[in-house]
């Protein structure tokens, strides 16, 4: 469904993504970890052709998005459905009105479909979400990781950027790790789990590494 393969990307100067390369298949969850500024919400703006790769490759359900132009990204994102980061909504528009903006724009669904089904009723077939358990209590991320869980039953496409270590565990397939722009694993949850490599122990249980641990971590991040 969705491929990156051998992406680089520069912003302001800075190269914020090295050579990433991962396949996300159909019906498949896809987690994206990291920490805060490792680029992974970058990635998810590539995927929907908000930024383009200086180098590499990215194809959507089969299409390589990389050269297309503004109209014909439109009918690629009509299969995908971004959930942002925050409320990101229309401060103009009531809370109805911005949750059923798509299905208004698009047409062709009446007023009583679109108020009864909003959230869903767009049909997509690949979800994005950016750190959707962001700043919600225990209650609400709960909520969040069983509705992850209820459209990956379904077999719905999911992309989920987090740093949540619960969330990634709770509804990834597979887990691709990323630490300043590159990929450093991917795998399984219990594949990441029992890893023994100090950039990963370092995100997953920072207390348990050794004084040296840290040194050779340091080490590896300063470059």
């Amino acid at each position: 469904m969705i491929e990156l393969d051998g992406v680089w990307l520069t912003l302001g100067g800075r190269q914020v993504l090295h050579g990433i390369s991962f396949e996300v298949q159909p019906g498949e969850t896809k987690v994206i970890l990291g920490g805060s500024g490792s680029g992974k919400t970058i990635i998810l703006k590539l995927i929907l052709g908000l930024f383009r790769p200086d180098r590499g490759s990215i194809r959507v359900a089969g299409q390589e998005i990389t050269g297309l132009r503004e109209q014909d990204l439109t009918q690629i994102r009509q299969n995908m459905a971004m959930v942002f980061q925050g409320a990101a909504l229309f401060d103009s528009l009531t809370v109805r009105e911005n949750v059923g903006y798509r299905l208004w724009e698009q047409g062709g669904l009446s007023d009583e479909v679109i108020e009864q089904a909003r959230a869903l009723a767009s049909g997509a077939k690949v979800l994005l979400y950016d750190e959707p358990t962001a700043g919600l209590d225990p209650i609400n991320s709960f909520m969040i990781c069983h509705l992850i869980m209820r459209l990956k039953a379904k077999g719905v496409t999911q992309v989920v950027v987090t740093h949540d270590l619960d969330i990634a565990f709770r509804v990834a397939d597979r887990i691709v790790m990323i630490q300043d722009g590159s990929i450093i694993f991917e795998g399984t949850a219990e594949e990441l789990g029992g890893s023994q490599d100090p950039a990963i122990r370092g995100f997953l249980d920072p207390g348990s590494l050794p004084p040296e641990a840290w040194e050779a971590l340091s080490s590896r991040v300063t470059g």
